[in-house]
């Protein structure tokens, strides 16, 4: 129970456990809840809002739809554009560091009904469940190059249920603070993951065709992602979209960003995906005719389900060229195995990408 002192507040009564009154006229409120939810830790849905993680790197030039660029933020597009996306230092004021920039280096002037360019986060269905009939608030800092009219919405795992909302730019080239609210949160009608699948589809609009657009405010039966009055952000190789501070969270209001400590971040990032460097070392055994050897390699954090795995920039010593491979990968961890060239010691050293991404 966190104690907020307050001076001015009005209508309050004794008879109200959440309100002491004092002899001076001040009161104390006793609040269990912000939005009616907790009052700090975990009250963001979103993963690395603030766009600090970037485990891939930090430039992505020409990327194609369905691309993972920055952690849990990926690119989709269909028509004639080509973006490169770029971890940013552009930021709107010192509580940040870092933004998802989208530069169109190819514009596409007139978008077709069947196109459009997204920038999207994927929210695990666990996530989710409170969200279920709770009013819940997107937030976040947008620096566009068109004023006017844009777009957010959001969709559940089987296309078929989707919700947009309009936001308006008033100045282009300027960071802009938003916040959008979905009044009475997710519903149960249409196909949702709960589990360990794509719970639900955030999407940030920056251009969209009519086949994907329908009227803002309301659960709309389809797959949308905005309305004809959203702006074009690709009709130009002059244009720069930035993004960040992005949050989702519970009750009508928007509260300050909320900062978890990095490593907690850094975490959540890597149940999705993992790259780090690895070295392992042991004995081969000539004299039983080279009998494979194996080495189980746990991950930092277990993955939300078993991923897929790439090794890369190896480096043997005493191992035959070729040999070394993923024998099997869990959510826990992988297998490697090797054969090894002789009796005396080996080593194996490289870099291993995994992906579990929704």
């Amino acid at each position: 129970m966190s104690t907020l002192k307050a001076t001015n507040i009005q209508h309050a009564s004794a008879a109200d456990p959440a309100i002491v009154l004092a002899t001076n006229g001040s009161a104390t409120a006793n609040l269990s809840s912000i939005n009616s939810g907790q009052l700090a830790g975990m009250r963001n849905k979103i993963i690395n809002g603030a766009m600090e993680i970037s485990q891939r790197g930090t430039s992505f030039a020409a990327v194609a739809d369905g691309i993972y660029t920055i952690d849990r933020f990926l690119w989709g597009r269909n028509g004639a554009m080509v973006v490169t996306i770029t971890q940013s230092t552009d930021v709107p004021n010192d509580t940040f560091q870092s933004s998802y920039k989208v530069d169109v280096t190819t514009a596409d002037a007139s978008i077709a009904a069947g196109e459009y360019a997204i920038i999207v986060q994927r929210i695990e269905g666990y996530n989710l469940r409170d969200l279920i009939g709770q009013t819940f608030t997107l937030s976040f800092w947008v620096k566009s190059p068109k004023t006017g009219t844009h777009c957010v919405s959001f969709r559940n795992s089987g296309g078929n249920r989707s919700y947009v909302l309009e936001y308006t730019v008033s100045a282009a080239n300027t960071w802009e603070y938003k916040t959008l609210t979905v009044t009475g949160g997710l519903i149960t009608a249409g196909t949702w993951n709960w589990t360990n699948g794509i719970g639900l589809n955030v999407f940030f609009t920056l251009a969209t065709g009519s086949t994907f657009q329908t009227t803002a405010g309301a659960w709309q039966t389809g797959n949308f992602i905005g309305t004809s009055s959203q702006v074009n952000c690709m009709d130009s190789t002059a244009n720069d979209f930035f993004l960040t501070g992005v949050q989702l969270e519970i009750g009508p209001v928007a509260t300050p960003f909320e900062r978890r400590p990095i490593g907690t971040e850094f975490a959540l990032c890597q149940r999705y995906f993992q790259q780090f460097e690895f070295k392992n070392y042991g004995y081969g055994l000539s004299a039983m005719g080279h009998q494979s050897i194996c080495a189980f390699m746990p991950w930092a954090t277990h993955f939300r389900a078993a991923p897929t795995g790439t090794l890369s920039s190896l480096t043997l010593t005493n191992l035959n060229a070729g040999t070394v491979a993923i024998d099997a990968i869990f959510n826990s961890g992988f297998l490697m195995r090797g054969t090894p060239s002789g009796s005396s010691g080996y080593t194996v050293s490289g870099l291993i990408s995994a992906d579990a991404e929704l």
